[in-house]
């Protein structure tokens, strides 16, 4: 029997997934449980109309992250700050520290677990930051670290 899956069930599939499966196993659980739904032509045709519009959504958002690498790339964030003996800083700048001064350049929201800073920023030049967009887009933000005047 056809069926398209409305929840996850494990060893079966994903939400939304066409798939073959017993007769017996989708008139007697799948189907009351609320699993699974028929693969009548009405179905298929809505799972068909899911597909298109999830895939147009993807695709939007696809593009949205593609601009905001673009726009992460092209940013240079300058911190002034208080130094001692050997150009060290008092303190550090954090992912927290270049998260906030990111979404304010940008004026979005950026969250502080997305920076992929190693250790914190304790000497002053520049440095390369990579920002996690995606699991594929990870441009890098030029962080630079300059004496307070």
């Amino acid at each position: 029997m056809k069926i398209i899956l409305t929840k996850d069930v494990a060893n079966v599939g994903r939400a939304g997934q066409l798939k073959a499966v017993a007769d017996g196993y989708a008139r007697n659980y799948l189907i009351p449980k609320g699993l699974a739904v028929v693969a009548t032509k009405q179905a298929l045709k809505e799972y068909e109309s899911q597909q298109t519009a999830g895939k147009r959504r993807e695709a939007k958002a696809e593009d949205a992250s593609r601009t905001l690498a673009e726009r992460v790339a092209q940013t240079e964030l300058v911190f002034k700050v208080r130094v001692g003996e050997q150009h060290r800083l008092y303190g550090s700048i954090t992912n927290a520290d270049v998260a906030q001064a990111l979404s304010q350049k940008l004026q979005m929201q950026i969250d502080k677990h997305l920076v992929d800073l190693d250790e914190p920023l304790k000497h002053l030049g520049a440095a390369k930051v990579p920002i996690h967009i995606a699991p594929h887009l990870n441009p890098e933000v030029t962080v630079t670290l300059e004496k307070e005047e």
